[in-house]
């Protein structure tokens, strides 16, 4: 299970940040990794988001290489059906990033892009939630805990649930600055992140 998980999330990685970010700088030799690296309250999440890759790369090697290692279970959660719900999450957000990320094109970045205007992506999955790749993320990492229940993934949730909730409002102020009335319009009509009915 270790080893699914390590491969998976290489496979992730690369198909949900560096391809993409890839095929956007051959295409339109546009930088979709804007994150920056200050000491801003947008810099310290920029600085939390890495952590957490990283971290969670850490844990999923360490767990290779110490296979005895538990990392806090969490017995409660450690359930057959729980980890088969969980592995249904981690292929469902892949395909969900993968979706967004497509639908969104040229206006799909990695942070908020200060240096240039994006178009306002209002159809597909972002007509049901504004911020389809940080729903993604979250069901991920809510996926993992239930794969694999201890301490480890447990903090990453958390981590990534409190670095989403400011990132998303951070990227909602910008986007009411450079859009206006535009976004304000689709603030009302589409909900922050979760799917609506």
């Amino acid at each position: 299970m270790r080893i699914a998980l390590l491969a998976y999330y290489l496979a992730f990685f690369v198909i949900a940040f560096v391809w993409p970010t890839w095929r956007l700088w051959r295409r339109d030799r546009i930088n979709a990794l804007v994150l920056p690296f200050d000491d801003s309250a947008y810099g310290v999440v920029s600085k939390g988001f890495r952590l957490l890759i990283l971290g969670l790369f850490a844990v999923l090697v360490a767990a290779l290489w110490l296979p005895t290692a538990q990392f806090g279970p969490l017995p409660w959660l450690d359930h057959a059906v729980v980890r088969i719900g969980g592995a249904a999450l981690l292929a469902g957000s892949l395909v969900l990033i993968v979706v967004a990320q497509a639908q969104m094109g040229r206006s799909w970045r990695i942070g908020i892009d200060t240096g240039r205007r994006t178009a306002l992506v209002q159809t597909g999955v972002s007509s049901r939630s504004r911020n389809p790749i940080f729903l993604s993320m979250r069901i991920n990492l809510f996926g993992l805990l239930l794969v694999w229940p201890n301490a480890a993934t447990f903090a990453a949730f958390l981590l990534g649930e409190a670095l989403m909730q400011v990132q998303v409002r951070l990227e909602e102020e910008h986007l009411g600055r450079m859009l206006g009335t535009e976004y304000e319009d689709y603030r009302r009509r589409a909900p922050r992140l979760v799917l609506a009915g």
